[in-house]
């Protein structure tokens, strides 16, 4: 083995913590209306690294957690684009705060689907994770996420609005 898999494992969970804690505060200062530069770098960062190290671990074919890491990529090219190519200008202030908590969003989705896989009282519940209490426990975290890209929205458009 070229590496070690358990400490490789180690660093993209500790990256994917990292991530979920500084993007909650962003999109905590995005309601508020503040754009928390430093903390933004942090989640940017660490959940773009968290994306990338998700393709280094071992598989011999591309399954969910794949299409995810894809799709986070994607959204996180287009939130940098926003934030620090277009400097929020015009449509892309709104362009930054949908990206930034999608890519959230992506980073706390699969977070969900490891803590059902990995702690047994949740296995129970949902080993093959199409079980009601996995998909009512996405759904809520769906409608949970939808609210605060919609209370981020406003709360960093109203601070344009205001100055």
């Amino acid at each position: 083995m070229i590496f070690d898999l358990p400490m490789f494992t180690l660093i993209h969970v500790v990256l994917s913590v990292v991530g979920i804690i500084a993007g909650l505060v962003v999109v905590g200062g995005l309601i508020a209306g503040a754009r928390l530069d430093g903390w933004t770098t942090l989640f940017l960062a660490t959940t773009l690294l968290t994306s990338v190290t998700g393709f280094g671990f071992p598989f011999t074919k591309v399954a969910p957690p794949h299409v995810v890491g894809a799709l986070s990529l994607v959204v996180l090219a287009i939130c940098l684009a926003a934030r620090y190519w277009k400097q929020l200008e015009g449509g892309w202030r709104a362009t930054y705060v949908i990206t930034s908590v999608a890519a959230l969003y992506l980073n706390v989705f699969v977070l969900v689907g490891q803590l059902f896989v990995k702690t047994p009282p949740l296995a129970q519940l949902a080993p093959t994770q199409q079980e009601t209490p996995f998909a009512a426990t996405q759904a809520l975290v769906f409608a949970l996420f939808v609210w605060l890209g919609w209370a981020a929205l406003r709360g960093f458009r109203m601070r344009q609005a205001g100055g």
